[in-house]
């Protein structure tokens, strides 16, 4: 089940609001890519605007544009549009993803209704894109995102992208998650390197 199933209903529109997405929908059909890059600007201050942005998306062809969309549902900052952007990651466009990654590090709060689905994700690279969010998210909750993501999850690539987050805002109670991680990966090189960082850290 796709991720963005798991959050809060769409926003109905209302009435005058309606309109106004009607309008915009139309300048997002614009031939003119100036049209269409303002429509999707405009379309950042209207909650219910996030299906329209998702199919607009979709089918842009200009980069300045879909940058426009993609800043748009940021700026809606709803758990629908977190969603949306969170689904993202799992697009082969390598442009979209770091894109909908850069917005979802500005928006700490909202991110974090949305964090622990995205470190649990059947997909193994969700996750690691998951860890490149938390690097600069720097909320409350980050060390312990981190520390259930090193005890539980079996994929070495995942542990070593925490691990090197770790390694930045690592507290004392990162000792034993650590330790532990490095006894069950200790075939593998990177975990220990990684692994020593951490606790130097902690040493230090």
């Amino acid at each position: 089940m796709p991720f963005i199933r798991h959050n809060a209903a769409p926003h109905t529109a209302a009435p005058a609001e309606a309109d106004s997405l009607a309008v915009l929908a139309r300048r997002l059909a614009s031939p003119d890519a100036g049209v269409r890059r303002g429509a999707a600007a405009a379309l950042g201050t209207v909650p219910g605007a996030v299906g329209l942005l998702l199919a607009a998306l979709d089918g842009e062809p200009e980069q300045a544009v879909r940058s426009a969309l993609v800043d748009a549902l940021g700026r809606i900052a709803s758990g629908e549009s977190v969603a949306a952007l969170a689904e993202c990651l799992r697009s082969e466009d390598t442009w979209l993803r770091n894109a909908a990654i850069d917005v979802l590090r500005g928006l700490p709060e909202q991110v974090a209704g949305a964090i622990a689905h995205l470190l649990a994700d059947w997909d193994r690279d969700v996750r690691i894109l998951a860890v490149g969010i938390l690097d600069t998210l720097r909320h409350e909750r980050l060390e312990e995102w981190l520390l259930q993501l090193v005890e539980a999850d079996g994929d070495v690539n995942v542990c070593g992208a925490a691990l090197d987050v770790l390694a930045e805002v690592a507290s004392q109670a990162a000792h034993g998650p650590v330790t532990r991680v490095m006894e069950r990966f200790q075939e593998e090189p990177y975990i220990a390197f990684a692994g020593k960082l951490v606790l130097e850290r902690l040493e230090g």
